[in-house]
């Protein structure tokens, strides 16, 4: 079976929409500010995607562009702006930020009402604790994604090969909470893991987020796991001068002859962390809704 995210965005998003009209007929227009600091250009298309995608939900989307030479001080001046910006759900800092920015300090100043990222401190908390609180965008997508398909996730043995603050370890917690959503049992493997084959053999659902081309190969996955693929990797397209090919972290023609559902790169992870972005920035303009109320 291949877990075709693509399909799976569209269905979360039609159900967005009709949160968003709902929110619509409250006088609520969902609001997202995307912050970008100087100009790098994976940043500036991915950007650009979810700009795209919040416009075909009516969500209220724009970004700041700031030169690269912005100062920390600056940057926090406008996280605090819109922090007090009742017309704004929604703040993203988009990483990574030039070298001479402290990241930590300031994804810590947004508002974690807003931190529709999911990488506040707060936030992070929440979800070890298993307590309601936005998840970041991508664990939150690859979730949707095993929902959307119906595999089954409570009582099985995820193993999660990356340990990343950004996808592997919010994901093994998300995984492993008590509930509908989670109930798992999550081994959460990494560079250090001895054995690694053989761990990741005793796998039913095997997610890849390692961060290298095609590192998973058939002898690392078990007949009939469900392997999510989270990798993305440029390459020259040999067969089309000038044209690049995506890539994952599995290789995925060899290990689709094994498994019993795959997603594929591109078209899988992706376009979920995306819609989920977006799922996060309604929810957010929810819960402001009701505090208002």
């Amino acid at each position: 079976m291949i877990l075709d995210g693509r399909a799976a965005a569209a269905a979360l998003r039609e159900r967005l929409k009709q949160r968003v009209a709902r929110l619509a007929s409250a006088g609520v227009k969902p609001g997202l500010v995307m912050i970008r600091v100087g100009e790098d250009r994976a940043s500036a298309v991915y950007v650009r995607s979810k700009e795209r995608a919040a416009r075909k939900l009516e969500i209220e989307s724009r970004t700041l562009v700031l030169p690269a030479e912005t100062q920390q001080r600056q940057v926090v001046e406008v996280l605090r702006e819109l922090n007090v910006d009742a017309a704004v759900h929604g703040i993203l800092l988009q990483l990574p930020l030039p070298d001479h920015l402290a990241a930590e300090e300031l994804l810590a100043i947004v508002d974690p009402a807003k931190d529709v990222d999911g990488f506040h401190p707060v936030s992070v908390g929440r979800l070890c604790l298993g307590l309601p609180g936005f998840v970041s965008a991508t664990p939150l997508g690859i979730l949707r994604l095993l929902q959307h398909y119906r595999v089954e996730i409570a009582g099985r043995h995820v193993v999660v090969l990356g340990r990343s603050r950004i996808v592997g370890r919010p994901l093994a917690n998300l995984l492993s909470t008590k509930g509908p959503a989670g109930d798992a049992t999550v081994t959460l493997c990494h560079s250090r893991t001895r054995d690694l084959a053989a761990m990741t053999r005793t796998a039913e659902i095997l997610i890849a987020a390692i961060g290298q081309r095609h590192f998973v190969g058939r002898e690392m996955v078990a007949p009939g796991a469900t392997v999510v693929d989270v990798g993305i990797h440029s390459e020259p397209d040999p067969a089309r001068p000038g044209k690049r090919l995506i890539r994952g972290d599995v290789d995925t023609a060899a290990v689709a002859e094994i498994a019993g559902a795959i997603s594929p790169v591109p078209g899988g992870v992706g376009p979920m962390t995306v819609t989920c972005l977006l799922e996060n920035t309604v929810w957010a303009a929810e819960q402001a809704a009701r505090r208002a109320s």
